[in-house]
């Protein structure tokens, strides 16, 4: 991922500003922004400290022929630049910098930025869902939800700006929709979903095909993992299954469905009782082996502790109150560019 791309694709966003007040070109203010949060900067101030400290270099990529945006321009830039462009400029540059894997995991799901709710302006905290692709740990994409909305709607609209060509797609129960799971297929890729009560006959159908007195001793495709991490010891048996009568009438519900699945997991912690085994079902329009599922299922969670354990403990992304205008969602997605170049430095073996 190299930064003239990167560049390239910033400069292509249209600069709103009447063109004989600008001191500042839009791009240059938008590379100074990503090349600070790289570097830790969290606020308007210290992105301006940070460019007059590193002027020689941004330079090198960019005109800054009025010098460094005070932090008050950059607040005011970045609260008016129109979200939807910058995130269609993000997807346009991870496709050009990033190739898809036959196969390979595409992990959505949505996480709330706590910092962007402000009571005295009556604005809520926006949620974002990203697509995260867990073989190479960057974000490929991301839209916000819409205002009183949820996932259900956004995760189309997210899906229309990627290449998965060949990908299988993992999403929890909230993306379990007849409409995504198309959308997904029509993109040619998988879907791999989890199932929970919000798709009543599906768990109805899983709780008759696979009831759990029974899984211990399923005789089709099953493959177990065990783990031990401080203390605490998971076991998690995987069965896969080609659908069976009990989701006959279902599967012409949803579109190119070909395996169920269900993950059997048992806890338990030193010196304490074995907790309830808990069951998670999974529907996919992939040919799955129950080794595939459990590692598809795995790899699921990596946007969980490699992309939003990042965002808030390496980044501070929760911490930020800066909620004007578009700044926070502009910002959001500053710091996901940002994560991807952190992810793809092998020079140096450190933490983010």
């Amino acid at each position: 991922m190299s930064a003239p791309s990167l560049f390239e694709h910033l400069s292509v966003i249209p600069d709103f500003r009447q063109s004989w007040k600008v001191q500042h070109q839009l791009s240059d203010i938008l590379f100074l922004v990503v090349c600070a949060v790289i570097c830790g900067s969290e606020g308007w101030d210290e992105i301006e400290d940070f460019g007059h400290s590193k002027l020689d270099f941004l330079r090198q990529y960019g005109d800054f022929g009025g010098g460094i945006p005070s932090h008050d321009t950059l607040a005011r830039v970045m609260a008016l630049i129109n979200a939807e462009q910058l995130q269609t400029a993000f997807a346009e540059w991870m496709k050009a910098c990033h190739d898809v894997t036959q196969g390979a995991v595409v992990a959505i799901d949505g996480k709330t930025l706590r910092g962007s709710y402000c009571r005295g302006k009556q604005k809520g905290a926006i949620h974002m869902v990203s697509a995260f692709s867990a073989a190479n740990g960057v974000v490929l994409g991301q839209v916000k939800t819409a205002q009183k909305s949820n996932e259900i709607t956004a995760i189309p609209e997210l899906l229309k700006l990627l290449n998965l060509q060949g990908c299988l797609v993992t999403i929890d129960a909230m993306g379990c929709q007849k409409k995504v799971a198309a959308k997904v297929l029509h993109k040619g890729a998988d879907y791999l979903l989890a199932v929970k009560d919000n798709q009543p006959k599906l768990m109805q159908a899983f709780e008759q095909a696979f009831p759990m007195n029974e899984l211990i001793s399923f005789e089709g495709d099953a493959y177990v993992t065990d783990e031990k991490n401080r203390g605490r010891q998971e076991t998690r048996y995987h069965f896969a299954s080609e659908f069976m009568q009990e989701f006959q009438d279902l599967s012409y519900e949803w579109p190119g469905l070909k395996t169920v699945g269900v993950v059997m997991s048992f806890r338990t912690e030193v010196g304490q009782a074995p907790e309830e085994p808990t069951l998670r079902y999974y529907i996919s329009s992939a040919e799955l082996s129950a080794k595939k599922l459990a590692e598809a299922a795995r790899q699921h969670w990596f946007v969980e502790n490699k992309l939003h354990w990042s965002l808030d403990v390496a980044l501070r992304e929760d911490a930020c109150k800066i909620h004007r205008g578009y700044a926070a969602e502009n910002l959001a997605r500053v710091r996901h560019i940002a994560l991807n170049y952190l992810k793809g430095e092998t020079s140096f073996k450190g933490g983010i």
